[in-house]
């Protein structure tokens, strides 16, 4: 079973970086997509980036811009780095690896991110 571990959450202020990292256990990280999403309090989740194993990479019209998804095969790990924080960045960032190849729909346990005004 694939688990997926994040760091990197944490309290900045408006304007300011973080770098959020997930890595997984296994063998077939390569051979996955991977996502970010993030959920703020009484709202929805919301999907923020996407990249595929490839490289391929997709990101949510709020973050385009700001944030750049990226994945490191032989570490295993998936990175969003976030640049020009805002408040309304301020939500749960939570890894995934959706179903693919030998895995189902895989969640890490999320990391905080506030950005304070």
């Amino acid at each position: 079973q694939v688990e997926l571990v994040e760091s990197g959450g944490g309290l900045v202020q408006a304007g300011g970086s973080l770098r959020l990292s997930c890595t997984a256990s296994g063998s077939i990280f390569r051979l996955n997509a991977m996502a970010w999403y993030r959920q703020a309090p009484g709202e929805r989740r919301e999907l923020v980036a996407t990249i595929t194993s490839d490289g391929s990479t997709n990101y949510a019209d709020s973050v385009k811009g700001r944030f750049t998804i990226s994945r490191d095969n032989a570490k295993n790990t998936v990175y969003l780095q976030m640049n020009s924080l805002k408040p309304e960045d301020t939500a749960v960032y939570t890894c995934n690896m959706p179903p693919g190849i030998g895995v189902g729909n895989i969640w890490g346990q999320g990391t905080q991110v506030t950005v304070s005004s």
